[in-house]
């Protein structure tokens, strides 16, 4: 009996997975068959205000403000609003920075607060209430926005119905490390695919935070920033095309951005990622629902977006439960071939289709992007301890805390960020990725033992992921400095982004 429940866990937390990976191949068919061509206009220079939310970015914030006010864009049609709510020296620096460039005629001001009250959305909103622009730019402190940003995507503001325009990042790092590669690649699909498959359809897409343009008065009218999710661009967007505004992905205009190069800050990125949209789902999901002229389509979409990180709980659960029914014996599969058939299903619907979908996008140099592949099944299987942990402590009312990612200023291959500030130690959380990868070692060799060796390939390469995870947030710590007179310590312990303790 308690096999026969264990295998009926099992096939349904399979088929849920596999209904969000379904989903990823009918956007790949949305995507390419979204061709709309969406002819840019000389609609002169409206007004723009360029807002920059910063928060202790000693070491990308002058590169940002430098690449803003080198923008090819009439400096009187230009409003420029450092937003730092800093408590270190970046304030200092973005204060002179900015003294610098109002002595040359930029209208530029450095919007500083007493606290960090609503974190980013906060410092939005507050830089919201003295804006002069028609349009709100906004760029975070790592992006490198390109000269002729501003001219070429407000071209694109061809009807009064777009609220916002999103840009696709580009990677000032993406050759840094294995690491950096697979981020790099898994923000690729989602800007290539999903962003795309959206744009300009009753489907919602969501602004990514950063390199992107919003109609002051889309804002206004869809509620202002709200921060009461880790999320607040994605709150916002849904909030926005729920109003009936348009959002619009422009995939030839990039900026590039940097990728964290250390495991724990992409780990902190990723928590924040997850636990902000299940807060979304749970704050608005039901409006989407009720929503009479919203179309089935939509409303699907936009479930599956809010809730797909609950993926990464379902993939923990079923890596315990396959080595659970191999051991008792179970037959998973009434005819002894099946289990080879599946085999080859998963390889087709799975590695084969994503190389087919990376050799569509990147053609001439696809084979570089398919080591970058694997190495993001490792990053996938391998956090999804750290976001199963975020997706609880979203449903479990968790406060939302926004903690940045930090950012070294780090683009070259042997740039070191070990001895700069902000680099995070690994938590508690690292532990259970270590018993993840013990427990696939035991569970290769039930499959061995038991007779199910087709198993072990699959069991295998989660494991890796596991292992690989937990083996990059130990190396990345041993050698990190603390900075600001705190203790260096290696068992120091220190309070982490969700209030747990920290190795």
């Amino acid at each position: 009996m308690l096999s026969y429940i264990t295998f009926v866990v099992f096939i349904t937390v399979s088929w849920i997975m596999s209904l969000y990976s379904f989903n990823f191949y009918y956007l790949v068919y949305l995507a390419w068959k979204n061709r709309r061509k969406v002819n840019p206009t000389a609609n002169g220079f409206p007004m723009v205000t360029v807002q920059l939310p910063i928060f202790n970015e000693k070491y990308v914030a002058a590169r940002l403000i430098h690449c803003i006010c080198a923008m090819d864009y009439p400096k009187n049609r230009l409003q420029i609003q450092v937003l730092d709510d800093s408590t270190d020296d970046t304030k200092e620096l973005c204060k002179n920075i900015v003294e610098h460039y109002r002595t040359l005629g930029y209208d530029i001001d450095h919007v500083t607060r007493k606290n960090r009250a609503g974190y980013k959305a906060g410092a939005l909103r507050e830089g919201l209430k003295t804006t002069k622009g028609e349009f709100v730019a906004i760029f975070d402190a790592d992006f490198v926005p390109p000269k002729w940003f501003l001219q070429k995507a407000m071209a694109h503001f061809t009807s009064d119905k777009i609220g916002m325009i999103q840009c696709r990042w580009g990677h000032l790092n993406e050759d840094y490390s294995p690491l950096t590669q697979a981020q790099a690649l898994s923000l690729d699909f989602h800007f290539l695919i999903e962003q795309k498959a959206k744009s300009l359809s009753h489907l919602f897409m969501n602004f990514n935070g950063t390199a992107g343009i919003w109609r002051k008065s889309c804002i206004v009218d869809a509620g202002g920033w709200h921060a009461n999710t880790l999320v607040e661009d994605l709150d916002l967007s849904y909030r926005a095309q729920m109003k009936g505004w348009r959002a619009l992905f422009l995939d030839k205009i990039v900026c590039d951005g940097e990728l964290p190069v250390q495991i724990n800050a992409a780990k902190r990125q990723q928590y924040r990622w997850a636990k902000g949209s299940i807060q979304c789902g749970v704050k608005l999901l039901g409006d989407i629902i009720m929503h009479r002229k919203l179309p089935p389509d939509t409303k699907i979409q936009a479930f599956i977006q809010l809730t797909r990180h609950i993926v990464h709980p379902l993939m923990l659960l079923q890596f315990l439960l396959l080595p659970l029914l191999l051991a008792m014996n179970f037959k998973l599969y009434p005819v002894s071939i099946y289990p080879i058939t599946a085999l080859v299903i998963y390889l087709l619907f799975g590695p084969a289709f994503y190389i087919y979908v990376i050799k569509r996008l990147w053609q001439q140099s696809w084979l570089n992007k398919v080591k970058a592949y694997l190495y993001l099944i490792w990053f996938a299987t391998g956090i999804s301890v750290n976001n199963t942990i975020a997706i609880f402590d979203a449903m479990n009312g968790g406060k939302p805390e926004f903690l940045r990612t930090p950012k070294f200023g780090i683009i070259k291959k042997g740039e070191n960020w070990r001895d700069k500030a902000y680099t995070l130690p690994f938590t508690k959380t690292t532990l259970l990725e270590m018993f993840f990868g013990a427990y696939g070692i035991l569970g290769i060799f039930i499959a061995i033992f038991s007779g199910n060796p087709i198993y072990v390939p699959i069991l295998a390469l989660q494991t890796m992921g596991f292992i690989y995870i937990s083996y990059l947030s130990i190396t990345h710590s041993m050698f990190s400095t603390l900075k600001n007179g705190q203790s260096n310590k290696l068992k120091e312990i220190v309070g982490d982004r969700s209030g747990r303790k920290t190795l």
